[in-house]
């Protein structure tokens, strides 16, 4: 795995969160919060800010299929929303990567750790965001430990040619 910063994003319908790595490609932890902009798409530029700001190597979005592996109106959100980053980041890549459960765990994670529940709205995508992240570290290190071939972890869809030409996001 090559160095550099890693930018991770769980994108919801309300919010989305921002987590980044260490230069080493070593731990993941929260940025910020950011409240989906719709109409004026400033959480795009803003995330795109923070991609460029902190000269991140590659993106991680999160993509929320179901337990039994099917895409759903989610899918689609997260797949347009990774489309409209890349388009505002290339050449950074942008990589869509399974992300089952992630936002359970936080949230599970936050309320063990005696977060109340409106402090846990406010946190619990920056902590989906960092379990997304910190998920593809662990897999793309472990594959480069073993020799295996750098890319999509299991279950990932890859984007290492993402859209610097296009635009898009591969599927």
């Amino acid at each position: 795995m090559a160095a550099g910063v890693r930018v991770g994003v769980d994108v919801g319908s309300v919010r989305v969160g921002v987590a980044a790595s260490d230069p080493a490609g070593v731990l993941a932890t929260p940025v910020l919060t950011l409240s989906r902009d719709f109409r004026g798409e400033r959480d795009l530029d803003e995330l795109a800010g923070i991609v460029a700001e902190r000269a991140a190597v590659e993106v991680v979005v999160g993509l929320p299929r179901s337990l039994s592996g099917r895409d759903g109106p989610a899918v689609a959100a997260a797949r347009a929303y990774a489309d409209a980053l890349a388009t505002r980041v290339a050449p950074v890549p942008v990589r869509l990567v399974d992300e089952r459960l992630t936002t359970v765990v936080a949230e599970q994670q936050l309320r063990a750790a005696g977060h109340a529940s409106r402090a846990r709205r406010r946190v619990v995508d920056q902590a989906a965001a960092v379990a997304i992240l910190q998920s593809a570290l662990d897999t793309a290190r472990a594959r480069s430990e073993t020799g295996a071939e750098d890319g999509a972890e299991d279950g990932a869809e890859t984007g290492a040619e993402t859209g610097a030409e296009t635009g898009k996001v591969p599927e």
